[in-house]
């Protein structure tokens, strides 16, 4: 470790169970290999010389039916890295799937938690397509460069299931996967650099994006503490405990052992596997199947994807008449693994992992470690484990006669066996190890801190807008204005109730639009003015330009790229010079012909474009920079001045005002608000007022109860029991 000058790196993972000993991995689809890489990568990253401190963040969880570690908001991993928890949602556990509604309140808990230790992470690193979403809005925010390791794709998990068979409707009702990929693609919008395991991933997967950038992509061999893998003794005092598990199962454990390792997920193919292994005679008489797929004690008690993969384990054994040579313990520990790769290159077998897709190969690792040669799907990780350590053969996950014959063929050559053995075990600790990882990671991302343009204002709570220590943000068309009476109450409420409560309007309108409209309808001059879509902040009657702001928004931005890019774009018509400012780029839908604001976001991705794209009131279409929103610019302001999302009310009535409402602010949805914005009906912290206009806002006020102890309504925590 460094004196304390050296780097804050901030590793995000949100979902899973993740603590630093004793991980429970495979209990459910969420708590797999990523779990341990994220923990190990931050302890390893503290041992650099470069860096003083490592923040591992997840979902903070209390919840009766986990260990309470998960409930703590800090768990030291190592002298300088910590488990950081933030809340996110309900406190029970949530599969990843159910966590998207959550993510942007779960970005505000993390901005507070950041503002209240006053020291901003010189990197922010997310993994997979959850915690990417997450570090891109804070890297965004922050002006911090971002790194981001998808892990798996849901492009390429789309793409595999429908090989499958699997009905669209299906994948998205089950992964909710155009959420996913959107995230994806978010992500790389934002990251600095991409961390990819193999050049598959880039040349195969990440291919698949419309924002793919070769240049951005990083490629790291994984890694992993391999210091609990060794091969094994010549001989045991005592075997192993996992074997007195396994030998029930079997008439004679001591025959080479095909062992798979893995969290009980239909990705993971265990049903080929025991096809292949019941459809090859020879292969059965001479071998043993060791399937260890998670832990369970009731198979009904699974979640519906480990019980479906549980129930095909029992069905194949019984169809092909597998008893006595199959074995499917129930439980085991994290302390069992070592020894099962020991058992099975004891007894002269092989680690096989067939897995539909492949990304990582954590499990090939340990049991390269271990002396074990592996059988591996053609795909990702095991092709360069493969490549690199020379230490077994690939084959095609969805080729049963082909995984069978590799099986046999690696237990029957004793010669080859042995080189394969001693060759896997050489290089796992030669190219895969903590170190090597580190290092490179290390040196791309102080490249990547280099060249970004951090934010100089340190976050602090000290600062106030004049003396408030809350703040009434309004859209202006069809929300602050169109009710003459709702109007006049709201600025008497607002009056009254004194200097501890600012004001401040956000609205698509220029600001010479904005002082037009303030004029008209007699409005005193807000606080806080957040004009053209959330690219501009002016504060007070001088109106006094926020040109940190300014130079914060103009990250990847190239307006003249961008109009070059939507010249023949059907559909849409430039609006006038009063429509356009030069962090704005605005256009008229035309009914019927316009195209929707995911392919236009599609299009300038494909023309290697960052920006965001947002619609309102079906007429209108703004293009600002990645960084810039009504939301984007609320959130800047709250930062810098010090008072919360939770203590910003926010009121609109279109899609230009969706990411204002998510998150921790405190969201108002007029009565006459756009369809648009019926999606976001029962998001939490999202009150839909029955009046319309200001009657609405004020509606609001009274529902959270603003200008007094404040309401926030949280939901009901609901125990899994």
């Amino acid at each position: 470790m460094s004196d304390g000058s050296g780097r804050y790196i901030m590793l995000v993972s949100v979902h899973g169970r993740v603590r630093g000993s004793d991980m429970e991995l495979g209990v459910d689809p969420d708590t797999g290999g990523q779990i341990t890489y994220v923990v190990e990568l931050a302890k390893a990253l503290i041992e650099h010389s470069e860096v003083d401190r490592v923040d591992l963040v997840t979902r903070r969880l209390v919840d009766p039916k986990l260990d309470s570690v998960y409930g703590e908001k800090f768990e030291e991993l190592a002298p300088g890295a910590n488990i950081v928890r933030i809340e996110c949602g309900p406190r029970r556990y949530l599969a990843k799937e159910s966590l998207w509604p959550h993510l942007d309140s779960f970005s505000d808990n993390l901005l507070r938690f950041l503002r209240n230790q006053g020291r901003v992470p010189d990197l922010i690193h997310g993994h997979y397509a959850d915690a990417g979403y997450v570090a891109a809005r804070l890297s965004s925010l922050l002006g911090i460069p971002m790194a981001f390791t998808g892990h798996s794709l849901g492009r390429v998990k789309k793409q595999r299931l429908l090989e499958q068979g699997t009905t669209e409707e299906a994948i998205e009702k089950r992964y909710r996967i155009t959420r996913r990929i959107e995230a994806e693609e978010y992500a790389l919008d934002n990251a600095n650099f991409v961390v990819t395991s193999t050049h598959q991933e880039v040349e195969e997967q990440y291919a698949l994006y419309d924002n793919y950038q070769p240049g951005r992509m990083t490629v790291i061999p994984p890694a992993v503490d391999l210091s609990r893998f060794t091969p094994p003794p010549r001989s045991w005092r005592n075997l192993p405990k996992i074997q007195k598990a396994i030998a029930p199962f079997l008439e004679d454990w001591a025959k080479p052992m095909i062992l798979a390792v893995s969290r009980p997920d239909p990705r993971k193919n265990i049903s080929a596997l025991i096809k292949a292994f019941g459809e090859n005679q020879e292969l059965r008489d001479r071998a043993n199947l060791v399937v260890v797929a998670g832990n369970r004690t009731d198979i009904n008690q699974l979640d519906r994807s480990a019980r479906e993969v549980v129930n095909e384990i029992l069905y194949y054994a019984d169809l092909y008449n597998l008893y006595g040579k199959i074995a499917y313990p129930k439980n085991h520990q994290s302390t069992d693994v070592p020894h099962l790769y020991q058992l099975a290159a004891k007894t002269k077998g092989v680690f096989v992992n067939p897995a539909l897709t492949e990304p990582f190969g954590l499990t090939l690792l340990e049991s390269a470690a271990s002396g074990l040669p592996i059988v591996a799907t053609s795909d990702g990780g095991p092709r360069d484990i493969v490549a690199l350590c020379k230490n077994g053969v690939l084959i095609d996950p969805l080729d049963t006669d082909a995984i069978g014959k590799a099986l046999l063929d690696a237990i029957s050559d004793r010669g080859q066996w042995n080189r394969w053995s001693r060759s896997g075990l050489r290089g796992a600790h030669r190219h895969y190890s903590w170190s090597a990882h580190v290092s490179k990671f290390v040196n791309t991302a102080s490249a990547a801190i280099r060249n970004s343009h951090k934010r100089q204002r340190p976050l602090s709570n000290a600062a106030r807008l004049i003396t408030a220590d809350r703040i009434v943000v309004c859209d202006i068309d069809n929300t602050l204005v169109g009710d003459k009476g709702g109007l006049r109450e709201l600025i008497r409420m607002l009056k009254d109730v004194g200097s501890r409560v600012a004001f401040g309007i956000a609205t698509g309108r220029s600001l010479e639009l904005t002082l037009s409209v303030l004029q008209e309808w007699k409005i005193p001059t807000p606080q806080l003015l957040i004009t053209s879509v959330g690219s501009a902040i002016h504060y007070g009657a001088p109106l006094i330009e926020d040109r940190g702001f300014e130079q914060h928004i103009r990250y990847r931005w190239r307006p003249d790229a961008i109009r070059e890019a939507m010249a023949d774009v059907p559909g849409l018509k430039p609006q006038g010079p009063e429509g356009q400012t030069e962090y704005k780029i605005s256009f008229d839908m035309i009914e019927g012909e316009a195209p929707s604001v995911t392919d236009v976001i599609r299009h300038l991705r494909r023309s290697r474009i960052q920006a965001k794209v947002i619609a309102s009131h079906g007429a209108y279409l703004d293009i600002l920079p990645i960084r810039a929103s009504k939301g984007m610019a609320l959130r800047y302001f709250a930062m810098d001045w010090g008072v919360g999302p939770d203590r910003c009310l926010v009121a609109g009535d279109s899609g230009n005002d969706e990411e204002m409402l998510t998150g921790n602010t405190l969201g108002v949805v007029v009565g006459n608000h756009d369809p648009e914005l019926e999606k976001l009906r029962g998001e939490p912290h999202i009150y839909f007022a029955e009046k319309h206009y200001a009657w609405g806002i004020i509606e609001g006020i009274e529902h959270y109860d603003f200008f007094g102890q404040i309401r926030t309504h949280e939901p009901e925590f609901i125990s899994n029991v």
